[in-house]
């Protein structure tokens, strides 16, 4: 149910490999031939990771034999088909390219792509496994009961795509996510083996456009992911109940949507629900070559009953009003997206904002250096008791647009963040960055992501919250295996120090493979 689905890279300090790298080969073969030979290229390692659920899938570069034909004058012409990448969105993958000889066969090719006896209709298998190890020195910069936290997080993904008849699509995914050590787990660390994705897809080709409708399970993402996501950073990913429909003619696409959110729940297996208490709805427009960039926009309606703020309660219900601007031109880039926030809490009304933005530079010399600049702004409730709510709803932010800590919130905030993204080589990626935050009013409290208060801080000290320091390598280390190092020092203000809270480190290290 993505847009579909730009994944933030180095502009935001996280490269979600599966969702840029071509995986699982991507390899043309060419044949020619001068006389009667055989080359065999050497077979690489093969690397087995274990799922949780009792299987195991092998992991190969593929082995690739060039060989020639009978005649030295026959020439047989390239093979230009290309195997398919792991996508971000496993749905978004078209494994029919198999059924063409001349692509190179990998191992279990067999479960890739399975003939479904007509054309235009086959099955394809798929998994992911995502393993990383976390140190978190300070939740909640220490305050309160925030202790220093090492633990291990697992999510494990399987998934089965039909496709019938050109039109027809439907698509299965099962995800166990599991922590391991965690002292405080939520329902984004935890949710034993269950449904994410359950839908069924009708594509056809209407009034020289080309209609799409999904009805199911789901999950949906807007633009960078800052506010629309699938909160693919924690452990457990967010999906949504619901029904999508969109329509691209030329250079526009308008998209339609009414939705419940999955209600997490990590008591049993199989026991998540459509959150009955939320709704979130909406319609948008997107459209290309606007200018240098492209231009998207979208009204949404959020609704959920015993709502809390540290201001006001109740029932809320928020009209929300997004537009956005992206572009490159040569060598700069750049993503600029605001939103506002009207309607209410209770009996107070809403009136909230954010904006973000990230720019950059690519120079052409060795490393491919990036110059950037993240700039981000997000209201809070400046004067508590006036009827007024002004704290800005995240809504379902995707927890890794800032850095993978956690540290910090798209609530009452003010954030500017220089970075340099160097790529020594295609299969590596370095960032480096420095961010200073603020809160754009002291009535507010100090956010961290999901939301969370940092208990104290609401009407006492200073706008300056602290800075930190990002640090960030991620290293293809084969075509469907990642590799990713985060590390983060937070230094925090005398607002927070004077209330017990200190400095916080954070280090992650994490593996991501795609079959």
């Amino acid at each position: 149910m993505q847009s579909e689905g730009n994944v933030p890279a180095e502009n935001t300090g996280y490269v979600d490999t599966f969702g840029s790298v071509a995986v699982l080969g991507g390899r043309s073969v060419a044949l020619r031939l001068k006389r009667r030979t055989r080359r065999t290229d050497a077979i690489e390692p093969i690397v087995r990771l274990i799922l949780t659920a009792g299987f195991a899938l092998g992991l190969s570069d593929g082995a690739i034999a060039d060989s020639t034909g009978p005649a030295a004058s026959d020439v047989v012409p390239v093979c230009t088909v290309k195997r398919p990448a792991v996508n971000f969105n496993r749905w978004q993958e078209d494994w029919s390219v198999l059924a063409n000889p001349c692509v190179p066969a990998e191992p279990l090719d067999g479960l890739k792509y399975i003939p479904l006896g007509s054309p235009g209709s086959w099955l394809s298998l798929g998994a992911n496994l995502r393993e990383r190890v976390e140190v978190n020195d300070a939740p909640l910069f220490g305050i309160g009961a925030g202790h220093s936290n090492t633990y291990l997080i697992q999510r494990a993904e399987v998934n089965a795509d039909a496709h019938i008849d050109q039109h027809w699509q439907f698509f299965v995914q099962l995800e166990d996510a599991r922590a391991y050590g965690k002292d405080n787990v939520s329902p984004v660390d935890k949710n034993p083996l269950d449904l994410e994705q359950a839908f069924a897809a009708w594509v056809s080709p209407l009034g020289g456009g080309t209609v799409k409708v999904r009805v199911g399970r789901q999950e949906m993402a807007f633009d960078l992911q800052r506010f629309i996501a699938v909160r693919d950073g924690p452990n457990v990913r967010q999906a949504f109940d619901g029904i999508w429909a969109d329509y691209e003619f030329r250079k526009w696409r308008f998209i339609g949507y009414a939705t419940q959110p999955v209600q997490n729940r990590d008591v049993s297996t199989f026991d998540d629900v459509s959150n009955r208490r939320l709704t979130f709805s909406g319609v948008r427009f997107e459209h290309q070559e606007t200018g240098p960039g492209d231009l998207s926009g979208y009204y949404s309606s959020y609704n959920r009953t015993h709502a809390s703020f540290l201001d006001a309660s109740g029932t809320e219900h928020r009209d929300i009003y997004d537009l956005r601007y992206t572009g490159k031109t040569g060598r700069a880039d750049w993503d600029v997206e605001s939103m506002y926030q009207s309607g209410h809490v209770g009996v107070d009304t809403i009136g909230a904002w954010a904006v973000g933005s990230l720019a950059g530079y690519t120079f052409d010399t060795a490393w491919s250096p990036r110059l950037g600049l993240q700039i981000d702004a997000a209201s809070g409730d400046r004067h508590p008791g006036d009827g007024r709510v002004e704290t800005f709803n995240p809504l379902f932010p995707n927890g890794y647009y800032f850095t993978l800590a956690g540290y910090t919130g798209y609530s009452n905030l003010v954030h500017i963040k220089p970075s340099i993204t160097l790529k020594p080589s295609s299969r590596l990626t370095l960032l480096g960055a420095l961010g200073f935050q603020w809160r754009e009013t002291t009535g507010d409290a100090v956010y961290q992501q999901g939301n969370a208060v940092v208990p104290g801080t609401a009407g006492h000290g200073s706008l300056w919250t602290g800075m930190y320091v990002q640090l960030r390598a991620d290293w293809t280390i084969a075509s469907n295996l990642v590799g990713s190092v985060e590390a983060v020092h937070f230094q925090v203000g005398d607002s927070i120090r004077n209330l017990g809270g200190r400095n916080a480190d954070y280090v992650g290290t994490e593996l991501k493979y795609g079959w």
